[in-house]
C-alpha cells in the first residue's frame, strides 16, 4: 500500500496494490481508552477529578482576582504569579472538562480536528507557562541578588514585555510541534490510550516512518524542557547561596517564597521531562504523569502559593473582607 494524492483534493489516498485499487477509508476520529474500564472506579473518579477541577477553577481565579483588585498586589512577582494562575487554569481546561464528560461514555471518541486542537492548546498554554517559570525564576534572582537595581530591571516594560514573550513563545513553540502532526496520514489503528491527546501517542498511529518525527519531539519539547530546567535549578541554587552569604531579616521570607517557587517547578518539569524526554516510557505511568501534569499540578499551584505566602493570604482576607462589606452596604 502506498499514498498518492488526488489533483482535486489536498486529502491522501491510500493505493492498495493487490487489489488495485483506491481506499479513501481515512481515520476521522479517535478513541481515548481512558484511564479504567471499570465503571465502578470511573464513578470514583469523576467525582474525584470533579472536585480536583472545581478546586482549579476556583483557586487559580481567586489568585488572579486577589491580584488584581488588591493595589498591595501590584509587583512583579504578584503579576506574573496572576499570569502562571491564568495559564494552569487554560491548561486543565484543555483536557479535564472532557475527561470528566467521558467517565459516563462507553464511547470516548475525539474528532481529528479536535484532538489536533488539543495538541496545538496543550503546548500553547505548556510553552507559555514554561517561560512563565523562568521569568518568575528570573525574578526573584533580581529581588535577592540585585535588589538595589530590582525596580529599574523589573519595570512595568518589562514584565508586560515578559508576558507578551511567553504566550508569544507558547504559539511558536505549539505551531511547530502541530506541523509534524497535521499532514501525518491515520489510516489504520485510531485507538489512543490515555484520556487526552499529545503529540507522542498520536504519531504512533500514523501510517507512515515516524522516526525522524519522534526525534524533532525530542529536540523541540523534551531538549528544550530539560534545558529550561537546568537553567532554572542553576538560578535558583544561585539565590540560595546568595541568602546564605548574606543574611537579613528578609532572608526569611525569601526563603519561603523560593521553596514556593521550586516546588511548583519540580511539578511541571518532572512530569514534562518524563513525558517528552525519557527514554523508556511505560503506559502505566505516562497515564500518571498525564493526570498529574494536566489535573494535580494546577490545582496544587494555587495552594502552594496561598498557603506559604503571608501576603496572599493578608489581601485574600481583605478581599473577602470587602465582599462583605458591600453585601451588607447592598
Amino acid at each position: 500500500m502506498f499514498i498518492v494524492f488526488s489533483k482535486a483534493s489536498t486529502d491522501p489516498i491510500f493505493w492498495n496494490e493487490s487489489t488495485n485499487e483506491a481506499n479513501h477509508s481515512l481515520v476521522t476520529e479517535f478513541i481515548f481508552l481512558g484511564l479504567s474500564d471499570s465503571q465502578e472506579l470511573q464513578i470514583f473518579l469523576f467525582a474525584l477529578f470533579f472536585v480536583f477541577y472545581v478546586g482549579i477553577v476556583f483557586g487559580n481565579l481567586l489568585i488572579v482576582i486577589t491580584v488584581t483588585s488588591d493595589s498591595h498586589l501590584h509587583s512583579p512577582m504578584y503579576f506574573l504569579l496572576a499570569n502562571l494562575s491564568f495559564i494552569d487554569l487554560s491548561l486543565s481546561s484543555v483536557t479535564a472538562p472532557k475527561m470528566i464528560a467521558d467517565f459516563f461514555r462507553k464511547r470516548k471518541v475525539i474528532s481529528l480536528k479536535g484532538c489536533l486542537a488539543q495538541i496545538f492548546l496543550l503546548h500553547f498554554f505548556g510553552g507559555s507557562e514554561l517561560v512563565t517559570l523562568i521569568a518568575m525564576g528570573f525574578d526573584r534572582y533580581v529581588a535577592i541578588c540585585k535588589p538595589l537595581r530590582y525596580t529599574t530591571i523589573m519595570c512595568s516594560n518589562v514584565c508586560i514585555g515578559i508576558v507578551v514573550a511567553a504566550w508569544g513563545v507558547g504559539f511558536l513553540h505549539s505551531v511547530s510541534q502541530l506541523a509534524f502532526a497535521v499532514n501525518l496520514p491515520f489510516c489504520g489503528p485510531n485507538k489512543v490510550d490515555s484520556f487526552y491527546c499529545d503529540l507522542p501517542r498520536v504519531i504512533k498511529l500514523a501510517c507512515a516512518d515516524t522516526y525522524r518525527l519522534d526525534i524533532m519531539v525530542l529536540a523541540n519539547s523534551g531538549i528544550l524542557t530539560v534545558c529550561s530546567f537546568v537553567l532554572l535549578i542553576i538560578s535558583y541554587t544561585i539565590i540560595l547561596m546568595t541568602i546564605q552569604r548574606r543574611p537579613s531579616d528578609r532572608s526569611p521570607k525569601a526563603l519561603s517564597t523560593l521553596t514556593a517557587h521550586i516546588t511548583v517547578v519540580l511539578l511541571f518539569f518532572g512530569p514534562c521531562i518524563f513525558i517528552y524526554a525519557w527514554p523508556f516510557p511505560t503506559k502505566s505511568l505516562d497515564k500518571f504523569l498525564a493526570v498529574f501534569y494536566s489535573v494535580v499540578t494546577p490545582l496544587l499551584n494555587p495552594i502552594i502559593y496561598t498557603l506559604r505566602n503571608t501576603e496572599m493570604k493578608i489581601a485574600m482576607r481583605r478581599l473577602r473582607q470587602w465582599n462583605l462589606n458591600f453585601s451588607v452596604k447592598s
